[in-house]
């Protein structure tokens, strides 16, 4: 084979000399590229608003970078953002014609940006007090996984009969102005809502958080939502992503060129369910920050601890139509 996989963990090397996505020498350390797009930076003002970090520290959106060798960027990762930001442009109906790996190599380069920031700025912490740089096994095997997926986009690699993520899409009556971000970088969840769509993924369960709310989905997935409505499902992806007690596994095999990647059973030999149990306290706490934008407060949350308030379904189940929901945006 030509390229080999790259594994940035193996070596810790999250220096600005090397390219992020192949591990190759930089010719200096200006080679870098935007973690976040510059197409939609641009058509939010994003560049100098503030983006808090996991040590607290506040950047710039335009401030968060990673090394890219420039033909990499070339080659790679600039027809993708194309692709991208066609569809976001055109909105809802384009983004649902987009192949969804597409979407998961596009948000997994932001995610995987970001924890690429994370990981150099604590780096830099710890040997600054003379200390080793220490992150748990769980979280590097996770990562380390994301990279691997990730290098879908520069190397032959074949999912096996599976998805390494979930993917749920919606048409969302949004204000057009409104930039709806969010992430949550040890479960590798993403959230976005923009346009006239919302946009939630988990990027590392092989499809078991997509299983876990199939049924939920199927109901709404073809209703305009309103945003509340949409946060509140953000906010119970969120949260099983949370309860999702396993460590996906892969084998790695190369054959005719090609590399192959095989997810070994999520249920491995545990009895144990995939999730752990759902508390509604803690789930109504998720909900009140993903409601923040409308005010609503943990105790009018979870008034009845045994149902939770809900924007998308009455207490008989049914769907709430989102014209009926008399709220500011």
């Amino acid at each position: 084979m030509g390229q080999q996989i790259y594994h940035p963990f193996q070596s810790f090397k999250f220096g600005n000399r090397n390219c992020f996505l192949t591990g190759q020498a930089l010719t200096s350390e200006e080679e870098r590229v935007q973690v976040f797009p510059q197409w939609l930076m641009s058509l939010y003002e994003l560049e100098d608003k503030p983006f808090k970090m996991l040590d607290e520290s506040m950047a710039t959106y335009k401030d968060i970078k990673i090394p890219c060798a420039a033909a990499v960027n070339d080659e790679y990762l600039e027809p993708l953002e194309n692709k991208i930001a066609a569809a976001f442009e055109s909105g809802y109906d384009a983004v649902k014609e987009l192949d969804d790996q597409l979407l998961f190599q596009w948000a997994a380069k932001m995610l995987y940006g970001l924890i690429f920031n994370e990981v150099q700025g604590g780096i830099k912490l710890q040997h600054s007090k003379g200390e080793e740089f220490n992150i748990s096994q769980s979280i590097i095997h996770k990562f380390d996984n994301l990279h691997l997926m990730l290098q879908s986009l520069n190397l032959p690699l074949v999912f096996e009969d599976f998805k390494p993520y979930s993917i749920f899409l919606f048409k969302v009556d949004n204000n057009p102005l409104e930039f709806g971000y969010r992430d949550e970088i040890n479960t590798l969840t993403f959230s976005l809502r923009i346009r006239d769509f919302g946009l939630v993924m988990c990027l590392q369960d092989n499809g078991a958080n997509y299983s876990y709310h199939r049924e939920m989905y199927d109901k709404i997935k073809n209703e305009v939502l309103h945003p509340i409505q949409f946060e509140e499902f953000c906010g119970r992806v969120f949260y099983s992503a949370y309860l999702f007690n396993r460590l996906p596994e892969y084998n790695v095999l190369e054959a005719n060129d090609e590399i192959y990647i095989e997810a070994m059973p999520l249920r491995g030999t545990s009895s144990k369910p995939l999730f752990d149990t759902w508390l509604n306290k803690i789930y109504g706490q998720v909900l009140e920050s993903f409601w923040k934008n409308w005010g609503f407060l943990l105790l009018e949350i979870i008034k009845n601890p045994e149902q939770p308030m809900s924007f998308l379904f009455n207490p008989d189940g049914s769907y709430i139509n989102a014209s009926t929901i008399e709220l500011s945006r």
